[in-house]
């Protein structure tokens, strides 16, 4: 039921109703040479260049122009991403927010959420625990749940930006994304529903996604690694699960060292700044995990970029 009413068409009808408040993102266009690798026609998708610095925007801001917002305005768990997109939309739609992220959220992502005006609450040391302190608040105050990945508004939201990606690269044979909660897989894979292949990219540290197919169901996994404030939620959505065994190619895991090398890459070859998150889908790419045919068109998603950057920029 949940793979059916998240599909193209309803994907599209999203595009429409946020397109006014969310960034058309750039592509851009290489090949594997330039990192030492065959000569891949490569295809980064920009995601880091949207609003509040990330893909979230696009699930924040179908979410809340879907729903009537309730006085106590809205709440979010957030390893700090979704939290940072939340609190943009809430602010741009003149709402109330109340983020609840971890301790293990950068500190990139705190300042963001709160130069948007929301308020913030720190709570416990990993995703799974701010979702338990959101929880009891909205239990309590009444306000408007807006989940990070499991959530039907959410996952078309992240959807439109595979449609904007096919649009501007019409002819990929696959797309790499990374994978914590699955909302962006979840919402790239229903719109490809097979046209392109579609690959889940996991840190070894954080393998919902692997521990949920070798399962045949969502179960709880690892939540550590040096993207643990962005793809470590513990736990694959219960309305990601069916898309993903439906339309995900396959799913590979990388080290934390193979994100820290796919940053530093991005920098010294493009001048992108991502933070591990979203650097994730190319480290497949750049350690062989995720290794192509001879001119197979690869599109990457680098999907967040709220990080200081110190330790690779210099």
């Amino acid at each position: 039921m949940a793979e059916a009413s998240i599909d193209r068409a309803a994907i599209a009808a999203t595009e429409r109703l946020i397109r006014r408040h969310i960034r058309e993102t750039p592509v851009v266009a290489t090949t594997g040479a330039d990192f030492g690798l065959a000569d891949t026609p490569l295809a980064f998708k920009l995601e880091l260049l949207q609003h509040s610095g990330s893909f979230k925007a696009r699930g924040a801001f179908a979410n809340l122009l879907t729903h009537a917002v309730p006085a106590a305005g809205v709440a979010a768990a957030s390893g700090g991403n979704h939290g940072a997109a939340v609190a943009y939309a809430a602010m741009k739609l003149g709402i109330p927010a109340r983020i609840f992220v971890p301790s293990v959220s950068s500190p990139a992502k705190i300042a963001r959420i709160r130069s948007y005006g929301a308020e913030l609450v720190i709570a416990g040391e990993r995703y799974a625990d701010a979702l338990a302190a959101s929880e009891t608040w909205l239990a309590a105050s009444g306000a408007l749940a807006i989940h990070a990945f499991d959530q039907r508004e959410t996952l078309l939201g992240q959807g439109t930006l595979a449609r904007e990606l096919e649009r501007q690269t019409p002819l990929l044979d696959t797309v790499l994304v990374a994978v914590g909660g699955g909302g962006l897989i979840g919402g790239i894979a229903a719109w490809y529903a097979g046209a392109a292949k579609v690959v889940g990219v996991e840190p070894e540290a954080a393998p919902t996604l692997t521990r949920a197919l070798a399962a045949g169901r969502p179960v709880d996994a690892e939540a550590g690694g040096i993207a643990a404030d962005s793809l470590a939620p513990r736990r694959i959505g219960e309305q990601v699960f069916p898309i993903a065994v439906a339309h995900v190619e396959r799913v590979v895991l990388v080290e934390d060292a193979a994100i820290a090398a796919a940053q530093r890459a991005l920098w010294e070859q493009l001048r992108i700044v991502a933070e591990p998150g979203g650097a994730a889908a190319f480290a497949a790419l750049l350690s062989g995990r995720y290794r192509p045919a001879p001119q197979e068109r690869v599109g990457i998603v680098l999907s967040g970029g709220n990080t200081t950057a110190v330790d690779f920029a210099r």
